[in-house]
């Protein structure tokens, strides 16, 4: 993969014939989730992708197939599944993470957190299998401190627009908790802070990919309030390593570890590198705040470094490099298909 020479990680070793894993990933047809599949399959593993393909794009895992160890299901993860055979490892990546999808169906998305938790948890148990939950930097909701530890219990609106994803989240947590006090399952708990990279959506809703967006085509970029509130942004290559690692970890790393890039910048700040990198002439436009948008958001990793030996590489400047050539691309191609239709 491009990134193991680029970028200077460590990467973890390749796997053996004989200790080759059958590692089922559930929204591994999403961005992040298409990127962790082509990871493990790297290293050596089988890979079964579960996504019911609400916000996953078959498009994001259509070269997966290419290999003989990438096998996709189709599936919501609020219904029960049975997989035959063993299963070694469990990604938990299915909820849409960005305000504008997972608020389309509220109780779908608490729905997503609760019971696709339980029942991949379930799943787990009958297999024997580790587990890892993709939890989220929205369980700090609003922070009152920054940045922000894994100790921290959050300032969280329990009732507000953000509440069906923030609030599952946090049962989430609380579920993959219990069943490893209580059946002494091998879990693992990732909190993970702004994420970006190519295969987002171009209608994510998310800022990285609504600025680039907006660039490429010339709209302006909507910047919600005067863009003092702040965000860390980690590249998809640095955080998948994360997870990974996260996976591998001793059996009694079972507390939450915060995953992101701890680099803070403004709203604004980003509007005006991906102008600059874009070369782009669209102006900046404010709108009202959205409610209960988080002021300020940057990771304390200190527990990611010392239990995981794992902090991001890649700046934003090249990230956004790299996520910037991938909108582009799909942008010119959705302008050919129209024009070759009308």
């Amino acid at each position: 993969m491009r990134s193991e020479r680029r970028f200077g990680h460590k990467f973890l070793s390749g796997l053996s014939s004989s200790a080759r894993k059958t590692i089922l990933v559930a929204g591994g047809a999403g961005f992040l989730g298409s990127h962790l599949c082509e990871r493990l399959l790297k290293q050596g593993s089988d890979v079964v992708c579960l996504d019911n393909l609400l916000t996953g794009s078959l498009d994001n895992i259509a070269h997966l197939s290419q290999t003989g160890r990438f096998t996709f299901r189709q599936h919501d993860v609020i219904e029960p599944l049975r997989i035959d055979g063993p299963v070694d490892e469990i990604y938990n990546l299915a909820c849409p993470a960005s305000p504008p999808k997972y608020q389309k169906d509220p109780f779908h998305t608490f729905q997503t957190s609760i019971m696709g938790a339980m029942n991949l948890l379930e799943l787990a148990k009958a297999k024997g299998a580790r587990i890892l939950q993709a939890s989220t930097s929205e369980v700090y909701g609003d922070p009152e401190i920054s940045p922000q530890p894994e100790s921290y219990r959050g300032c969280v609106n329990t009732v507000g627009p953000r509440a069906c994803y923030d609030e599952g989240k946090r049962a989430a947590e609380t579920l993959f908790y219990e069943y490893g006090r209580q059946f002494g399952l091998n879990t693992k708990i990732a909190r993970i802070f702004n994420t970006y990279g190519p295969r987002m959506s171009p209608d994510d809703g998310r800022v990285v990919s609504n600025f680039i967006v907006q660039a490429l085509t010339g709209r302006d970029l909507t910047v919600y309030g005067k863009g003092e509130q702040t965000r860390s942004f980690c590249y998809v290559d640095d955080l998948v390593e994360g997870l990974m690692r996260l996976m591998a970890s001793p059996d009694d790393l079972r507390d939450p570890v915060n995953l992101g890039n701890p680099g803070e910048f403004t709203v604004r700040e980003l509007a005006e590198i991906v102008l600059a990198r874009t070369g782009s002439r669209s102006r900046l436009v404010n709108l009202d705040l959205p409610v209960d948008d988080p002021r300020q958001r940057r990771p304390d990793i200190a527990r990611a470094k010392r239990e995981l030996s794992w902090s991001p590489v890649v700046p934003l400047e090249e990230g956004l490099d790299h996520t910037i050539a991938y909108f582009d691309a799909v942008l010119r191609n959705s302008a050919r298909k129209e024009a070759m239709v009308s």
